[in-house]
This record gives C-alpha cells, sequence and structure tokens, in this order.
C-alpha cells in the first residue's frame, strides 16, 4: 500500500510540474507576441515620418486622379451608396454643362472625338446616351458601325472609320471603334496574326496624326467585374426590351473572359499613348460610372460659358379670318389613352 500511495504522490507532483511548465511557456509566449507587436508599431510610426530622401535632388511623383486604376476588391471600405435624388441632381447639373461644351465646340469650331471601349455590359451605352440626352444632335452624334461589309473587309482598316470624323464645331462618340481589332476581331479569330500586329503598330500612329489634324481625342475603357457582368448578362435575359443587346458575339465572348483580359492587357500596354491616353472608369456601379465619366470628360476641353441670355416672347399674332380644315377632313392617330 505504501509503494502505490508514493507512486500516486510521484505522479501529481509531476502533474503539478507539468502544469507549471506550461503556464510558464504560454506566458513567456505571450510576452514575445506583445514586445513583437510594439516593435511593429514603432516601425510603422518610424516609417510614416516624413523623412528626406536619399538623394535630396530627387523629385517624387505623384500620380494624377486620372491615371488612378479602379479597384474593384473595396471590401474593407464599401462604396459609399448613390441614392436616386443625388444622382437625379447631378446628372442633370452634368448634362447642363455639356450643353455648355457643346455651344462652345461650336463656336471655337472645335472637332472631338470620343471613343467608348470595354466589355459587354460596361455600360458605355447608358454613359453614351446619357451624355446625349440634352445635345443638338445636328452637331453631336453617335457612332456605332456594324460587321463590316465585304467591300470594307478589303479596305484599309481605318479607311470605314474615317468618314464619320467630326467636322468643325463636332462631337462624335464612337460606341466601339477601331479597337475592335485589338479586342474581339483579335480574341474570336476574325483577323490573322499580321493584320493584328499591324494594328499595333499603326494605331499609335494613326490617333497622333488625328491628334496633329486639330482632332480632340479622349478614349474611354469601361472596367466591369465577372460577377457584375454575369448579373447584367441575366438581367438582359430577363428583360424582353434588352435582349437584342445579348448577341451570339457576346454569348461566346462570356466564355472567354480571360483571353479578353489578356487582349485588354496587350491593348492598352501598344495603345497607350501619351498623346491619347487611355481613362478607365470603373464601372461596377452604372449610375456612378454615368456620373463620373461625363465629370471627367468636362474638364477634358476648357470651355466656357455661351448660354444665350433669356429671350422676350413678342405677342402671338391675333386671328383675321383664319378658319381651321374640318376635323372630318383630316386623320387622326386613335386616341387610345
Amino acid at each position: 500500500m505504501g509503494k502505490k500511495k508514493a507512486e500516486k504522490k510521484d505522479k501529481v507532483e509531476k502533474k503539478d510540474k507539468k502544469e507549471k511548465k506550461q503556464k510558464k511557456d504560454k506566458k513567456q509566449k505571450k510576452d514575445k507576441k506583445n514586445k513583437s507587436k510594439k516593435d511593429e508599431e514603432s516601425i510603422a510610426a518610424s516609417n510614416s515620418d516624413e523623412n528626406p530622401p536619399d538623394n535630396p535632388d530627387a523629385q517624387v511623383e505623384t500620380p494624377a486622379p486620372t491615371a488612378k486604376a479602379p479597384n474593384h476588391a473595396t471590401a474593407t471600405e464599401p462604396p459609399k451608396k448613390l441614392t436616386n435624388k443625388v444622382y437625379e441632381k447631378e446628372l442633370r447639373r452634368l448634362q447642363v454643362e455639356l450643353v455648355k461644351l457643346q455651344e462652345w465646340v461650336k463656336k471655337e469650331k472645335l472637332k472631338v472625338v470620343v471613343i467608348f471601349e470595354g466589355r459587354d455590359a460596361a455600360g458605355k451605352g447608358g454613359v453614351i446616351k446619357r451624355i446625349m440626352q440634352c445635345l443638338n444632335p445636328r452637331s453631336a452624334r453617335v457612332v456605332a458601325l456594324g460587321v463590316p461589309t465585304e467591300r470594307e473587309k478589303t479596305q484599309w482598316y481605318f479607311q470605314r472609320y474615317i468618314p464619320h470624323l467630326p467636322a468643325a464645331g463636332e462631337m462624335v462618340l464612337f460606341d466601339r471603334s477601331w479597337y475592335n481589332r485589338a479586342g474581339v476581331e483579335r480574341v474570336m479569330g476574325f483577323c490573322t496574326d499580321e493584320e493584328y500586329w499591324e494594328f499595333m503598330r499603326t494605331c499609335p500612329e494613326f490617333e497622333r496624326m488625328l491628334i496633329r489634324s486639330g482632332i480632340i481625342l479622349v478614349k474611354y475603357w469601361f472596367s466591369v467585374s465577372d460577377e457584375e457582368q454575369e448579373k447584367r448578362f441575366m438581367a438582359r435575359l430577363e428583360d424582353r426590351t434588352k435582349r437584342w443587346k445579348l448577341s451570339p458575339m457576346d454569348v461566346e465572348a462570356r466564355s472567354r473572359w480571360v483571353e479578353y483580359s489578356k487582349a485588354k492587357d496587350v491593348m492598352m500596354k501598344y495603345t497607350d499613348i501619351k498623346q491619347a491616353p487611355w481613362y478607365v472608369v470603373n464601372a461596377d456601379v452604372k449610375k456612378k460610372a454615368r456620373l463620373n465619366c461625363i465629370s471627367h470628360l468636362l474638364t477634358m476641353i476648357p470651355y466656357e460659358d455661351l448660354t444665350p441670355e433669356k429671350i422676350d416672347l413678342p405677342p402671338r399674332q391675333e386671328n383675321e379670318g383664319y378658319v381651321r380644315p374640318p376635323f372630318e377632313d383630316q386623320t387622326f392617330v386613335p386616341e387610345i389613352y
């Protein structure tokens, strides 16, 4: 019995020692972790100070706001919600400024080309619609070319776009443009490798030539995430008035998301030139994309307010014996409503 008690006592003592050791190790680890955290905070604080660069003559370049790439992954800071009231108010204000811009373009006889490119369902058409909503269609127009004809396929590639360029005092909005060759034609195999690389060589020179001729060229790329594009495709399928927007080409392009991404990257590499840079619009939120794009466009062309003075309407001519023809002699639209 005495032996068993002794063994039991030894076991209890060993267990107590083991627990004490575990507590001690745990405490040491905790202290070490706290010390490491304090060191990191100290380093971060020292790095945040405005220390002079190694080269005192070096200048730090700050990127322009327009060059900032869109960030779809903003999970830590969700974007501020844009209410319909704020959106409508801002859109109205920007459309008034667009009218002022158009009057200035007409007065100064400027030639403006704005290119809208991006993935299917990225929101290009929605922005173009809001830009054109209050403009005079006689001096502002949209160009959205279809599939080239057999004759056009034999022409110099840029030839079919040249007749649509603006004259003095005009604005032209291209809903897709000559960049079809760098995107859909490349991915879908509608052009040869030689034709594709010839486009990459020629396009920057073609655009520099347009600019030297006096054309103001602005290029927008509408960037949309895979998830948001999928939502918009589904919405088009459900809405009968939008199903025409989903062509067989769009359906095929959906399965080639990565290929289009690679094609876009190569396009940007060769055609994002100093004279005509690409401006990327974060288009995951349609209303914000519209306001941001229109607001930016207004900054690209300096203009002055040429709003005419209010006109005093003269009195209407008095009726001196005029008699309207009888209604029975006219064909009216049926009044269903």
